[in-house]
């Protein structure tokens, strides 16, 4: 990767890969705007528009540990722009199809072709700038993925009446064509810093999962990072409207407010991380500190007999954007050939925990009515049995910490 690393040249840089991650994250939250949609014109059910919304994580988790040993052998940039041509060919996929099977495979081609939209900048960050100065392109990128999270809301609805949903993956199939060739104009050319055999050698993905970090930070990736995608992609919008009783419109306009409060979380992170570490100020401490906050709102959103609005769910997953920090802080964990594959295995981890508590999440609730609950009491004990999980791997990160000090005493 080149050395140049003037602002402009960096701002280039930046904005090159931001236009492809802010579609990306359009691409995974869509789902939540689009639900009565899909439940009107479809007929599917919870479990359906689960599977559905998990199907992009599916394709997207299928792809991370090849991506990041291909990151680390051929580089950021030709590994983006291949994929991405697999998105394009998964947007015009969607647009087509006529049922959930067909749906569900066109999702899985969009994860697939989008699963390098994080990791390949983020590698090359890694490459190229400072802890402090990763930890703050790291929180921009993410505020970059709350803008698109921001415009697959209100946006979107304003344009259903217009383009209908089919019309509207065909027009982000066309702006990923766009997205590609601004990347191959203004992205450095690549070079590689791995090559096979030394792969081999270094220990590749079992040095990554054997790492105290990684064991340590993996299932908060995967319950609470994972479970805050989850709800912002899907779950907000049905509680908003099967819970709270809002409208459709209503819905979209509290989902524009929750991801408009994550646009700024992230921008103040992007802000103050460099300042914190220039203080000697951690990760861990900020994550052991700032969690607990998310974990008592989830809990009186779960157990107020008041449904809980757009307003409730903007702090909680405010306050999950503490666990965003852990994302950089495990690549700076390794060395710089091993960071694609550090970076994609906690990718990995993450997006599977957004799978699994999307279709988990659906499947409870339709469970839950099954054995007779409404809607509202349904809703509630699966966000419950979520919220469980949450301080579970809460305590399992705190734990051994205070276990490691105790013996150190």
């Amino acid at each position: 990767m080149t050395t140049r690393t003037g602002a402009r040249f960096a701002a280039a840089v930046f904005l090159a890969f931001a236009g492809a991650y802010f579609l990306s994250a359009l691409l995974r939250a869509v789902t939540a705007t689009l639900a009565p949609a899909f439940s009107s014109e479809l007929g599917l059910q919870a479990a359906d528009l689960g599977l559905l919304a998990g199907a992009y994580f599916l394709g997207f988790s299928a792809l991370q540990l090849p991506l990041g040993a291909a990151l680390d052998r051929f580089g950021p940039k030709r590994v983006l722009l291949a994929l991405l041509g697999v998105a394009v060919v998964g947007c015009l996929a969607f647009a087509r199809a006529d049922g959930l099977a067909s749906l569900f495979a066109s999702r899985v081609l969009i994860g697939m072709g989008v699963s390098a939209c994080l990791m390949a900048p983020l590698t090359c960050y890694r490459r190229l700038y400072s802890p402090a100065a990763q930890l703050r392109a790291n929180s921009w990128m993410l505020m970059t993925g709350s803008l698109g999270m921001l415009a697959s809301t209100l946006p979107v609805q304003w344009m259903l009446p217009l383009w209908g949903w089919r019309g509207l993956f065909v027009l982000l199939g066309g702006l990923l064509i766009v997205a590609s060739v601004l990347i191959a104009l203004i992205v450095p050319r690549d070079e590689a810093t791995v090559t096979a055999a030394s792969s081999s050698r270094d220990g590749g993905y079992r040095t990554v999962i054997g790492h105290p970090a990684f064991v340590r930070s993996a299932p908060l990736g995967f319950f609470v990072y994972g479970g805050m995608v989850a709800v912002q992609a899907l779950w907000a919008g049905p509680w908003l409207t099967r819970v709270a009783g809002r409208t459709a419109d209503e819905a979209a306009q509290g989902l524009f407010l929750i991801n408009a409060c994550m646009l700024v979380a992230f921008m103040v992170w992007g802000m103050v991380m460099p300042r914190l570490a220039s203080r000697g100020i951690g990760v861990e401490p900020l994550i052991r500190r700032g969690l607990p906050v998310s974990l008592a709102i989830l809990g009186a959103i779960v157990l107020s007999p008041v449904p809980a609005g757009a307003v409730a769910w903007a702090a909680w997953c405010v306050g999950c954007t503490f666990v965003s920090l852990s994302q950089p802080a495990v690549a700076q964990a390794f060395a710089q050939h091993l960071a694609g594959r550090a970076l994609s295995a906690f990718n990995l981890v993450i997006f599977a925990g957004v799978f699994s508590i999307q279709w988990g999440l659906g499947l409870l609730i339709d469970a839950a009515r099954g054995f007779g609950l409404g809607d509202a009491d349904a809703f509630r004990l699966a966000f419950g049995v979520f919220g469980i999980g949450c301080l579970l791997s809460y305590l399992w990160f705190v734990l051994p910490g205070r276990w490691r000090r105790a013996a150190a005493d």
